[in-house]
Formats: C-alpha cells, sequence, structure tokens
C-alpha cells in the first residue's frame, strides 16, 4: 500500500532502516536495565518487519498484526509502548516532525479483555518449594532466603534487588522490613515471619554480609543479584516441584492468598502488599473470580 498523503514519513523513517545511533541514544536514558532490554527487542522486531520499507502509520498497524497472530498480549503492548516511546523521543529531540511523530505514536495498545488470572501455590506446595535448595552450601542458602523472603514477606522482586541492610529493623518489639519503597512513591513497613528472619540470619552469617544490599550473587559483589537472576531461581525451584510458568510475582500472590486463607485481614493484606486499591489485592487473592468453590458447581443440573 502507497503512503497517503498524511502517511508520508519524513526522510528518517522513509528509509525502513533502524538509525542504530538513534536508537542507541534513546535506549541510553533507560533506567532499567531489564525495560532497556526489552525495548530493545521492540525496536529490532518492527525494523525487521520494515525490511527496508518506510516506517508509516499503516505500516505500524500492520506491524502490530502481525505481533497479535504470534505473541501474547502482554509482549504485543510492550513492544508496541517500545516504538511509540522511540518514536516520541525522534519528535522531542527533533529528529522528526513534531505532528508526524504524534500522528505515529497514535498507535494504540490491545486492551485486555476480562480478568487476569494470577497464579498461586497451595500452602502444601510452598512448603515443597522451600524445600529446594540444599541448605548445605552457600547457593542453597541464599536461595532459601530469597523463596523465604518472597512467599513469607510478599515483596516484589524488584523490591527484593533492592534490599538494604538497614531496611531490616525492629519496631513494636518485633522485626520487620521498614519503610520500604513501593509502585507510585508509596512507603509501607512489612513483618518478618520468624522463619524468615532465620532465613536472612543464615544467609549474612554464611555470606559474612555487614552492610549493604541482602541479595548478591555468590561471589558477594556489592553490586547484587539481578531480578533477572532472582527470576531464574524461583522458575528452577517450582519447575522442581511440577510448577510451570511460576515467578516471584506469583510468590507475592502466594504469600497474600494463605495470609488470607489463614484469617488475615483483607485491610492487612492490602496494607502488606503497599496497594492504593482494594480491588488489586482481590484481584491477588483471586476472590474475584472464585475457582476453588466454582459457583456453576452447583447448577442442581
Amino acid at each position: 500500500m502507497a503512503p497517503s498523503r498524511t502517511d508520508r514519513p519524513s526522510p528518517l523513517l522513509s528509509r525502513g532502516t533502524k538509525p542504530t545511533a538513534l536508537v542507541d541514544s534513546f535506549l541510553a536514558g533507560i533506567v532499567s536495565a531489564n525495560t532497556r532490554a526489552s525495548y530493545a527487542k521492540g525496536i529490532d522486531d518492527l525494523y525487521t518487519f520494515a525490511a527496508g520499507r518506510p516506517v508509516t502509520l499503516n505500516l505500524l498497524h500492520d506491524w502490530r498484526m502481525a505481533l497479535m497472530a504470534s505473541r501474547a498480549t502482554s509482549t504485543v503492548n510492550l513492544r508496541v509502548t517500545a516504538v511509540r516511546r522511540f518514536i516520541k523521543f525522534l519528535g522531542s529531540s527533533g529528529r522528526i516532525d513534531d505532528r508526524e511523530a504524534t500522528r505515529l505514536a497514535s498507535i494504540e495498545s490491545i486492551p485486555f479483555r476480562g480478568t487476569r488470572m494470577g497464579n498461586w501455590l497451595t500452602a502444601a506446595q510452598t512448603r515443597r518449594l522451600l524445600t529446594v535448595p540444599s541448605r548445605k552450601n552457600l547457593r542453597g542458602i541464599r536461595n532459601y532466603c530469597i523463596l523465604a523472603i518472597l512467599a513469607g514477606c510478599a515483596l516484589r522482586v524488584g523490591e527484593l534487588a533492592a534490599l538494604d541492610l538497614e531496611t531490616i529493623q525492629q519496631r513494636d518489639g518485633r522485626w520487620v522490613l521498614a519503610d520500604l519503597p513501593g509502585k507510585g512513591g508509596r512507603i509501607r513497613t512489612v513483618a518478618i515471619p520468624g522463619w524468615v528472619k532465620q532465613a536472612i540470619d543464615a544467609w549474612l552469617k554464611a555470606s559474612k554480609i555487614k552492610e549493604g544490599l541482602v541479595i548478591r550473587q555468590l561471589t558477594l559483589s556489592p553490586d547484587g543479584l539481578s531480578k533477572q537472576g532472582l527470576w531464574d531461581i524461583v522458575r528452577k525451584a517450582a519447575q522442581k516441584i511440577g510448577v510451570q510458568n511460576f515467578g516471584p510475582h506469583d510468590l507475592r500472590r502466594t504469600c497474600a492468598r494463605l495470609c488470607r486463607e489463614n484469617g488475615g485481614d483483607l485491610e492487612q493484606i492490602q496494607i502488606m502488599l503497599g496497594h492504593e486499591s482494594l480491588v488489586t489485592t482481590q484481584r491477588y487473592l483471586g476472590t474475584v473470580q472464585n475457582l476453588r468453590n466454582a459457583v456453576n458447581d452447583n447448577l442442581g443440573l
């Protein structure tokens, strides 16, 4: 399809080849290494699809349609977001016309339909998961500590990666993770169950860590362990108990759900998780849709 008059690209985009230097400049401004890598994939994917054709709004819509045929909605939206932000960067830096940037950046993400169902472990599965690491060596002691904090304190993976020893404090006569910064600038304090504190103490003693980040590589580099490294540890442990597609955020959900199943107050669970909305907490708990006692199990038919 030939581009319409309003769909003609600037000289920069008419070549249909990736402007590598500009992409590198754009990516350099992304703080998160994981986001940077994801955005790089999205931009590479677009230019592979373009195959030398001009980058127009029509082409962007065709690219999105092609992604929808082979990728999950979340992946499509992440790649569209990457390209949209890159186009805005080109406009704001004067590389392409502002009006063209606004038009091209109008490509929309795909709306999610319905309520996404999370993944949880039962109490028995969680106990099995915690037995996976061998606590007879440094790796196993660290990995058990990671699983214990995620399952017992419901931290986000980024919060665990950034957890500093100074955060572990005593408040109201018990150990807590004090003043954790979370999403939206919200600060919360999370109680540490006794068994989780024992796991932390065992790791700190074995690793001889006295300050700085709690979770680190086995080299004990002060830079710590990446979020991807944490993901791999949880995923591999879950696979060993027969659970697939399971990550750190699923342990966060598991903690919340087990709290609720054992009589935990919904508002207190919301505070522990650091959620602004109670609806989000209900989604974590699976109370929006109860699959264990499904309403259509008792139809009387």
